[in-house]
């Protein structure tokens, strides 16, 4: 199964995705927690080194930036879990980088995996669309990516749960 977790900043949405995986896990099953922050200051390395903290010792850690149809190809299995944690660091990244066709192509790469994947794979993401319209083209173009992004991986799971304040709410 495939599940799109959403939520704002600081909502739960990572803490349930890990309950979901631990759930799997007592059952006797692999997880892999695919990571797409990068470590780019000294704030971030800390919000890194917290939420791996939080993962217990023997769950497979990959940190992939950019090529993250590939990970999920790589390390998706029948029997196992994995978690995606998160699609709008991922999306940052591949807005940020300096291949300006490398957002289509890893968005369409995404997109064509998801349905062939094998296993459980839990993505998060931010719900970014709820607040003010931003004041600058990039933030503006963020906002739009984001959306239209988790719109299109919405619909290729077969669950998508929102969450605020901590408290999980199905969409679908």
């Amino acid at each position: 199964m495939k599940e799109l977790i959403l939520g704002g900043a600081r909502s739960g949405k990572s803490a349930l995705a890990l309950r979901r995986a631990e759930a799997f896990a007592q059952s006797g099953h692999a997880v892999a927690w695919l990571a797409t922050a990068q470590a780019l200051d000294a704030e971030m390395a800390g919000r890194i080194a917290r939420h791996r903290d939080e993962r217990p010792a023997g769950w497979r850690t990959l940190e992939e930036p950019l090529r993250l149809a590939q990970a999920l190809h790589d390390c998706a299995s029948d029997g196992a879990c994995v978690v995606v944690d998160c699609l709008t660091l991922w999306l940052t990244n591949l807005m940020l980088a300096e291949d300006a066709g490398l957002l289509e192509r890893e968005t369409a790469a995404l997109l064509a995996a998801l349905p062939v994947l094998p296993g459980e794979v839990i993505l998060v993401a931010n719900e970014v669309g709820l607040g003010i319209v931003p004041d600058n083209a990039l933030a503006r173009r963020f906002r739009d990516e984001a959306g239209r992004l988790n719109q299109a991986v919405a619909a290729l799971c077969e669950r998508v749960t929102f969450v605020a304040a901590g408290l999980p709410l199905v969409l679908k």
